[in-house]
């Protein structure tokens, strides 16, 4: 049985790159901040032609890496 999705149904599809201001929101710093970071090599990116891009995993792992006093 093949299931039809009418015009208005949404379809979810996961999120698996951010973009540099849905980063900058999920780790509660400015873009410029980011822009910093990720120029100085300190946070990890994935680069799709010119596009700057972060992984949410990679995200996590970093702040994991950061974290003081844990």
């Amino acid at each position: 049985m093949t299931m039809m999705m009418k015009e208005n149904d949404v379809q979810m599809i996961p999120v698996l790159l951010l973009n540099g201001r849905q980063a900058a929101k999920a780790l509660g710093i400015s873009e410029r901040t980011l822009a910093t970071y990720t120029k100085s090599g300190l946070l990890p990116v994935v680069r799709i032609g010119r596009s700057v891009r972060y992984s949410p995993d990679d995200l996590r792992q970093w702040i994991k890496k950061s974290t003081v006093g844990t």
